[in-house]
């Protein structure tokens, strides 16, 4: 796993969060409410499988990110980037639980799905935040929604009907959480003679 540092990816997060300009009186009101009544700058990314370790859920949030962004500018550069980043940084705000009661909890050994917290699924629990502070786009909402694609029974429900940034959005975090942040070696194979 690549090394993480908390002051680095904090600078990370405030220049991420400097592509935001229309709502930015929204955003840095969302921002100070994640910092001062929830745990998203300290929570893991999750219990068992990604950056299961203090502050991942900020290191993967703004991994996401930075690779939404590269993959926006190559693929579909008419998406606005103030929509990236916010999609981006809080496609996962629900892992930081709700003020008073978070997600996670450390425990001894590691950390444990808070069972005393309302039974949403993350996705729907991001939405229901960031949707408190900022005016999203309907495609914005569909891309938090159902950013874990296939992965869960809800994909279904917009199958062959993403949009592009929810694609993109998909793509990032997926390939985030799995080939960067387990620092998966990249594989070149010498072309296949016939």
């Amino acid at each position: 796993m690549p090394l993480y540092n908390y002051d680095q990816y904090i600078k990370k997060f405030e220049s991420l969060s400097s592509l935001v300009k229309k709502r930015k009186k929204q955003f840095d009101g969302f921002v100070k409410f994640l910092k001062s009544k929830t745990e998203y700058f300290i929570a893991p990314a999750s219990t068992i499988y990604h950056l299961n370790i203090e502050h991942g859920l900020l290191y993967h949030s703004v991994g996401v990110t930075e690779t939404l962004l590269k993959i926006k500018n190559a693929l579909a550069p008419e998406l606005e980037d103030e929509s990236c980043v916010i999609c981006g940084l809080f496609h996962d705000a629900g892992k930081a639980g709700l003020p008073g009661a978070p997600l996670y909890i450390k425990t001894k050994k590691a950390y444990e799905i808070n069972k005393n917290l309302v039974e949403m699924q993350v996705a729907i629990r991001s939405l229901f935040l960031v949707s408190k502070y900022i005016d999203l786009s309907a495609d914005e909402a569909q891309a938090i929604t159902y950013h874990d694609g296939q992965y869960i029974p809800q994909g279904k429900d917009v199958a062959h009907r993403e949009t592009p940034l929810l694609t993109i959005l998909h793509f990032a975090d997926f390939y985030t959480a799995h080939i960067i942040e387990q620092d998966m070696p990249v594989i070149h194979h010498p072309p296949f003679n016939f």
